[in-house]
């Protein structure tokens, strides 16, 4: 059963990594997949093609408005609808652990455009849509970081709390138009900027994995059940939640 059958789905920083992922994996549930990246993602968009889906490769910025709003006037233009939003872009990969004392201003405020200014842009554009389709499902991903209050990455993690913040706080003002707006929040992923950053520690991802009740690395792919759960119908009356995906390191 195609779960997405004929729904429009953007997702943005979905030319790799785990974003890539949530695309192929949507456009196998029937989704009509827009890849929203400032990296080309046209390898991704011949890739779902190829194999029976349906997506379309946007340039796009998530730190500029204009950019955004070009993106989503595309894809109506395109599709005739917009149903879905996965907010997944983000700097995270090729992050170097620091502690914050070392963390400069500008690195602040570079994350910060990309990871929470970037996912409100694309709430803010997409909505209008949404309210006249009375329709939409928002997945805003944040980190289980979060909830450990994790060291050495102070502008990452606080990046994620106003992620998962913001998706409380919008919940409440959408639900009248029928759009849910969840967060899904990951363990420490074996994605592709991951392994191949300079800063990756084989050690690291092993004591990461210790923390786990399920004791093995994470990988993409398993993020995927709880996000096709969230853009799908099965999850309606579900709204204003964080869904926790990281092997039981994080208990909430």
């Amino acid at each position: 059963m195609a779960r997405l059958k004929d729904k429009v789905a953007i997702i943005t920083g979905a030319a790799q990594g785990i974003g890539a992922e949530y695309a192929r994996e949507m456009a196998k549930e029937g989704a009509k997949i827009v890849i929203a990246d400032i990296d080309n993602g046209e390898k991704l968009e011949n890739e779902i093609i190829k194999n029976g889906g349906n997506a379309i490769n946007i340039a796009t910025d998530v730190s500029r408005e204009d950019s955004v709003e070009n993106t989503v006037r595309l894809t109506v233009k395109e599709y005739g609808r917009l149903d879905i939003l996965v907010n997944n872009a983000a700097i995270f990969g090729t992050l170097k652990p620091k502690p914050f004392l070392d963390i400069t201003v500008e690195e602040w405020d570079q994350l910060m455009a990309v990871n929470v200014r970037g996912a409100f842009i694309c709430i803010k554009s997409v909505i209008p849509f949404m309210q006249k389709q009375k329709y939409g499902k928002i997945i805003n991903i944040a980190s289980g970081t979060l909830f450990k209050g994790s060291p050495m990455l102070l502008h990452y993690v606080t990046s994620k709390g106003a992620v998962m913040t913001m998706t409380r706080c919008v919940s409440r003002e959408v639900g009248d138009d029928n759009i849910c707006i969840n967060t899904l929040a990951p363990g420490y992923v074996m994605s592709e900027n991951v392994i191949g950053s300079e800063s990756f520690d084989e050690s690291f991802a092993d004591f990461i994995t210790q923390t786990r009740a399920l004791k093995r690395r994470q990988l993409p792919n398993d993020l995927v059940g709880a996000m096709i759960f969230l853009a799908s119908s099965d999850s309606d009356f579900m709204t204003g939640q964080c869904v926790v995906v990281d092997g039981g390191s994080v208990n909430h």
